[in-house]
């Protein structure tokens, strides 16, 4: 009797706009919370430097940080690198050899040097006219000059 008279009065018909109205709140909801997370995670992500990122994302990174040139010989200067552990891994992985990643990453350095000069048809012998050497920065970075 009670269900003929919710029938007869629209009640189910209010109940069950209700439920349905309530149900897409929590949807709405839910939705809302996404947004909200997605935003949130992208502001976090824009505040990342591009290496961070790529660490995070467990990526290869490389990059010249600054690119140095003796005033005295231009034919002397030297290249500030930075990269991740991910990039030293990839290089180990295709058989770069070295005790600290300075070593591998200035093994392959100076193969894409030899590379580069060569494509270019430059005669890859010392010239006797420029040195190398390295040195650890207190930073942890090494430089090559």
């Amino acid at each position: 009797m009670k269900n003929f008279l919710k029938k007869i009065f629209g009640i189910t018909e209010m109940e069950n706009a209700i439920a349905e109205t309530i149900k897409l709140k929590e949807q709405a909801e839910r939705s809302l919370k996404l947004v909200e997370e997605a935003a949130e995670e992208s502001k976090r992500q824009s505040q990342l430097s591009p290496k961070e990122l790529a660490t995070e994302k467990k990526e290869s990174y490389i990059a010249v940080l600054n690119t140095h040139v003796n005033k005295d010989n231009v034919r002397n200067g030297f290249f500030e690198l930075d990269w991740n552990e991910y990039f030293v891994l990839e290089l180990r992985n295709n058989g770069y050899q070295g005790e600290t990643e300075e070593e591998v990453v200035d093994q392959w350095f100076q193969e894409l040097c030899r590379n580069v000069g060569a494509e270019a048809n430059i005669n890859m012998e010392r010239r006797g006219t420029g040195f190398v050497n390295r040195a650890l920065r207190d930073d942890g970075k090494a430089e090559f000059y």
